[in-house]
């Protein structure tokens, strides 16, 4: 996405059982973790949106849907379920926050290079800088170099109240994305896990609750 930085997860490759990846979650949070053959967390919007009241960020995204699930389907993948959510970033340039509409895109039957060759054809075609991939790996592998939380109870404007009351996260954490029905999705170097963890808390997220994978993240243009 266009002036990505921490994100949601655009993309997951399970490697062994599903909660291979998943650390410090509650045995519930486990039960319930899925990684599926691939994620992409993609968007079609190129402007830099500054105002959370924008009329833009009330898109449904219904079209980029049904296309970027073409764009899966001619690759050879299969697509799965779409989530719409609400980004909330921290725009180092701009020195504020900036605000974007996007959808998550599940994916089956897709393996490491295609997963990239997706997310560079929906970089292209919709003219993002780049489109971040995650392939979902056991804490212990070598390639591991990132985490994804996902916790539920967090609104995009508690969001924003938070990064903007705390500049060492959103300087190095960059911000975040919360499903319609309020689920927070933050990816974070695995060297960060400490401060996401302590951001989260502080939007009042249980980490008990907290279902947090391991994996390595890439972003593809």
């Amino acid at each position: 996405m266009k002036r990505l930085r921490v994100l949601v997860v655009a993309g997951v490759l399970a490697l062994g059982t599903a909660g291979a990846g998943t650390a410090q979650a509650s045995p519930a949070a486990s039960a319930a973790s899925h990684c599926p053959a691939g994620e992409v967390f993609a968007t079609d919007n190129t402007a830099v949106i500054t105002d959370p009241g924008d009329p833009r960020l009330k898109t449904h995204l219904i079209r980029f849907d049904r296309e970027v699930r073409g764009i899966i389907e001619a690759n050879g993948a299969a697509a799965g379920r779409s989530t719409l959510l609400d980004g909330v970033f921290w725009s180092g340039d701009l020195k504020q926050t900036t605000y974007e509409r996007s959808r998550e895109f599940d994916v089956d039957r897709v393996g490491r290079d295609g997963l990239n060759h997706i997310a560079g054809v929906i970089a292209k075609q919709y003219h993002q800088e780049s489109v971040l991939t995650f392939r979902c790996l056991p804490r212990t592998s070598p390639e591991t170099d990132s985490v994804e939380i996902r916790a539920s109870g967090v609104s995009a404007a508690r969001l924003r109240e938070a990064l903007a009351a705390d500049p060492r996260a959103r300087e190095e954490l960059g911000g975040g994305s919360v499903t319609l029905g309020g689920r927070l999705i933050l990816i974070a170097p695995v060297a960060d896990l400490p401060l996401a963890r302590r951001f989260t808390a502080g939007l009042g997220v249980d980490w008990n609750e907290a279902e947090v994978r391991y994996g390595d993240g890439e972003f593809v243009s």
